[in-house]
């Protein structure tokens, strides 16, 4: 059975430690540049953020759905689209520290330094779980009937397709006997 990681230090840091942190950084520029300015800074980077994240998601969803055209897994995109949507989210929250750190997710030259972590984030929950009949479905967490490891890759594990067990031939099953 996979262990938990307890979640009370991932919400004491969301809700407590980050609001804290954003709070002591608005008042330091507040008290830099005054309070107006340091609002109109804030309202200006929400809007730039909203326009970066609708062209960068744009961009990322043309990513996705030319790899889904081309056949391959878009693994490369939909971790791009992830960062992407996490990135916007804290660019629309207020305050400065998260505005920096949401533009990094967004940014597509800095994105590629958080890609590959996301990217093995969700490939150690995800795990291929299959019916007695051959096909194939995604399940998270745990291990699939194929065995441990990323995908729970075993034997058929990239089904359908030509395989051990021949190819797969779509169709639909008709009855003759009336």
């Amino acid at each position: 059975m996979a262990r938990r990681r307890p979640v009370g230090p991932i919400l004491l840091l969301a809700f407590v430690v980050v609001p804290l942190v954003e709070i002591v950084a608005i008042v330091q520029v507040g008290q830099v540049i005054g309070a107006w300015w340091t609002v109109a800074i804030l309202v200006l980077d929400s809007l730039i953020g909203a326009w970066l994240v609708r062209r960068e998601g744009g961009r990322a969803l043309q990513a996705l759905r030319e790899a889904l055209a081309a056949g391959r897994m878009p693994s490369k995109e939909l971790a791009d689209g992830a960062l992407v949507l996490i990135g916007g989210t804290l660019m629309l929250t207020p305050g400065f520290v998260t505005d920096a750190f949401g533009a990094l997710l967004v940014f597509p030259l800095t994105r590629v330094l958080f890609r590959g972590a996301v990217t093995a984030w969700f490939a150690r929950r995800i795990t291929v779980a299959g019916t007695p009949g051959g096909a194939a479905g995604f399940g998270f967490g745990g291990t699939g009937p194929f065995g441990p490891g990323p995908f729970g890759a075993g034997p058929d594990a990239r089904r359908p397709g030509p395989g051990s067990q021949g190819p797969v031939v779509r169709g639909e099953v008709v009855d003759d006997e009336s």
